[in-house]
């Protein structure tokens, strides 16, 4: 007789993995690792975008390979062809990324157009490919007065739909207009050792998880989806 507490009736026994540690065990990649940097401000003096080059200079210290990109030029989301020099500038470097960070102002209590409009040049699929499925990211903001977490805490929300592994630290700068000396570096302080905490941690969960990205991606429930569509394509050739 089943024992009550795993008899699992609506299970598809065949695509149900019990987690194993021993598939975590994988070859390190030999590659620094590749993270990509978004801002959120067009701005001449923007302090995200300042925040995001301390941030690559961090990265860069602790063997990082970084590439930051320019949102000037991109189009409104559905306002152009996704073919559009910048959206395919945008979506090569999605892909290319195994970690990410990313910072905009607070606008309105909220993160800012410019920054959502990056995120929403990416599909959720590209190509039978998530772009950013797996990856791993920091969350950060700067604030033009008091410190708000409004912005960080939208972040994680999309950070979430686009199936990204959200490192628990995170940033916000307060009256970041402050933090900044008249060469654009970001001055000694609490809000500077904190950005560096941030990119530490996303750079130990970036080296932990790139190279068994598929394996923690991997879902039942897509398992048996792809399984029953197998199916479905062997019985109609058998009609």
């Amino acid at each position: 007789m089943a024992n009550s507490e795993t008899n699992l009736p609506n299970v598809d026994n065949a695509q149900f993995h019990m987690p194993d540690i021993n598939k975590l065990v994988g070859t390190p990649l030999s590659h620094p690792p590749r993270i990509l940097l978004l801002y959120g401000s067009l701005r001449a003096r923007s302090f995200s975008r300042l925040v995001v080059e301390e941030s690559a200079r961090l990265l860069n210290a602790m063997g990082a390979e970084v590439k930051i990109f320019n949102p000037t030029g991109l189009p409104q989301p559905d306002s152009g062809e996704d073919t559009h020099p910048k959206v395919t500038e945008l979506r090569e470097l999605m892909m290319w990324s195994e970690g990410q960070v990313w910072c905009s102002p607070e606008r309105h209590g909220a993160m800012t157009g410019i920054f959502k409009s990056q995120i929403d040049w990416v599909p959720l699929n590209m190509g039978g490919v998530r772009p950013t499925q797996g990856k791993t990211l920091a969350v950060m903001q700067v604030c033009g007065g008091s410190q708000s977490f409004n912005v960080v805490n939208q972040l994680r929300v999309l950070g979430r739909w686009m199936r990204m592994v959200t490192i628990p630290n995170q940033s916000s700068v307060a009256k970041a207009f402050l933090e900044f000396d008249d060469n654009d570096r970001m001055k000694p302080s609490p809000y500077y050792n904190r950005i560096v905490d941030v990119m530490e941690e996303l750079m130990k969960f970036t080296l932990l998880l790139r190279h068994n990205k598929d394996y923690f991606v991997d879902r039942y429930s897509e398992r048996v989806e792809s399984a029953e569509q197998v199916s479905q394509r062997v019985n109609q050739r058998n009609l």
